[in-house]
Parts: structure tokens; C-alpha cells; sequence
């Protein structure tokens, strides 16, 4: 791959992963629904019904900025510039965390649970595809390496 094809590419797929961030947000939308939250969190101290809305909140407003800092932040991720590819480096260890979470503490799990497998087998699909944490391992040895 040339350097001006693998600057087109990346450019592409930077644009694709920003955009993807948005599937993500539609998917977890479902997650009280599909997981019957307003029956499964009745029955949890107030305190603990809090914290994990609190951990939910949090974890989608973390989405929306990888989503926001990605498209924002485009051309800098292209050029290489340090804090942006700390944002990378940052983005890339989050949705491999997820994706080693959800394959390996969720899905065995949840085998029991069809809601939950299922919606962990979508969640692991869509960090599969994008934006997939190869995206941004790829610009992070692109920009490192072999620029």
C-alpha cells in the first residue's frame, strides 16, 4: 500500500468509524427495553438502581464524544498530531476492552438469557464493524511507524 493510498484510506474509515459511533448509540438505546430494566432493576436497593443508570449515562456520554472528537477532530488525526493520536491510542484500548468484555465475561454468562446473549452478540458485531478498534490501531501504526 502506498503512502497516498493508505492517506485515502484512513481519511475514508476515520469518516466510517466517526459515523458508526451513531449505530452504536441507536443499539444501546435498546439495551432497558431488550433487558427488561424497569422489571430487573425494581428489585435492586435504590442505591444500586442509580449506580448502574449513573454507569449507563456515563458510558453512552463517552460514545458520543468518541463520535464528536472523531469527526471533529479528523484532520488532526490525519496529520499525526500528538493529541490526537493520544485520542486514538485512547478510542482503539476502549473498544478492544469492550470487545474482550463482552466475549469473554458476557457471552458465557448470558448464555441462559436469550435478550442479553443476543444483545451482547450485537454489541460485539457493531465493535466488530464500526467502529472497529482496528481502525484505530491501524491509523495509530500508520501515523507511528510508517509515516
Amino acid at each position: 500500500m502506498t503512502h497516498y493510498s493508505a492517506e485515502r484510506f484512513f481519511d475514508l474509515v476515520l469518516w466510517l468509524a466517526g459515523a458508526g459511533h451513531f449505530i452504536i448509540l441507536a443499539a444501546s438505546f435498546q439495551v432497558p427495553a431488550r433487558l427488561r430494566w424497569k422489571q430487573e432493576l425494581a428489585q435492586l436497593m435504590p442505591l444500586n438502581r442509580k449506580l448502574l443508570w449513573v454507569q449507563s449515562g456515563f458510558t453512552v456520554l463517552t460514545i458520543i464524544a468518541f463520535r464528536t472528537l472523531t469527526l471533529a477532530l479528523h484532520a488532526e488525526l490525519m496529520r499525526g498530531d500528538r493529541a490526537a493520536i493520544g485520542l486514538a491510542c485512547l478510542i482503539a484500548i476502549y473498544w478492544t476492552g469492550r470487545i474482550l468484555v463482552d466475549a469473554f465475561l458476557l457471552f458465557p454468562t448470558r448464555t441462559g438469557l436469550r435478550a442479553g446473549g443476543s444483545l451482547s452478540a450485537m454489541s460485539f458485531l457493531q465493535c466488530c464493524s464500526w467502529p472497529s478498534p482496528s481502525v484505530f490501531w491501524g491509523l495509530l501504526m500508520w501515523q507511528i511507524w510508517f509515516r
